[in-house]
């Protein structure tokens, strides 16, 4: 990105990348590994109950350390509060950070965010001094009641987990970024293309966070190259400012062949 960029912050700290990276699903380690570097992410999201044995978790633990990426623990597969906070708790014993992204699930079948647990557990997190990136619907309402609580990062949905089928809902996403123009805003889930991604953001959002649609893509190595130039594109892109729509056409070469004197 040019240099009339800022940089992006994360409850102080400063990113390189504006791409977020999951590191569950892959076909292999290596794959996993490989992918995480072409996409050039500056932090890469891990899950502390999903990693199996002790050894397993161990083995899984060491390559994540070799990229030598920021951490973003996860509460993954949460249902309650106290589960979601203590698994909050033992991740930041385990991989030394404040930080957390915060999910705590209410429904098994779109694994859509509670909003009420999930207030009450960011209240909670917060209050044990807890940094804390809580992923949510793109309700405005909830989303500025998370920022009320002291969040300084949201992660609305595009659309839910896995699907694949990008922002279900622009508007709403544009007017959480509209009324919280201090909030720094990831799209998390949802996304399955590039193009999603550019699309995220071109309407402002500061990042995006990505698992499945880099580890189940067909060559992921390769896709996690395309989502990190379209994070670049959709970033210029907003900062560049886009044109204003119109409803009639008007050509780009209004005056060929026509004398000066009526090109007005």
């Amino acid at each position: 990105m040019e240099l009339f960029d800022k940089p992006l912050t994360i409850y102080g700290k400063a990113l390189n990348s504006r791409l977020f990276i999951g590191s569950a699903l892959y076909p292999s380690p290596q794959v996993m590994l490989d992918s995480i570097v072409a996409s050039n992410a500056s932090v890469v999201t891990v899950s502390l109950r999903r990693q199996g044995t002790v050894e397993a978790g161990a083995d899984f633990w060491q390559l994540i350390k070799q990229t030598g990426l920021n951490i973003l623990p996860n509460t993954a597969g949460c249902y309650s509060v106290q589960e979601a906070v203590t698994l909050a708790q033992m991740c930041r014993e385990v991989f030394q950070t404040n930080w957390i992204k915060l999910e705590l699930l209410g429904d098994e079948y779109n694994l859509q965010p509670d909003p009420i647990a999930l207030l009450e557990a960011t209240r909670i997190l917060i209050a044990d001094g807890f940094e804390v990136l809580p992923y949510c619907t793109d309700d405005l309402v909830i989303c500025q009641k998370l920022v009320e609580l002291g969040c300084e990062v949201l992660m609305p949905w595009g659309a839910p987990i896995g699907t694949g089928k990008g922002l279900l809902n622009p508007y709403n996403l544009k007017v959480i970024r509209e009324r919280l123009p201090n909030t720094t805003l990831l799209v998390d889930a949802g996304l399955g293309l590039p193009s999603h991604a550019c699309q995220a953001m071109e309407i402002g959002y500061d990042a995006v966070l990505l698992n499945s649609a880099i580890a189940q893509a067909g060559d992921p190595v390769l896709m996690a190259k395309g989502f990190a130039a379209a994070v670049e594109a959709g970033r210029a892109g907003y900062l560049a400012q886009a044109m204003p729509e119109k409803e009639l056409a008007k050509p780009s070469t209004p005056t060929m062949g026509m004398p000066f004197w009526h090109q007005n």
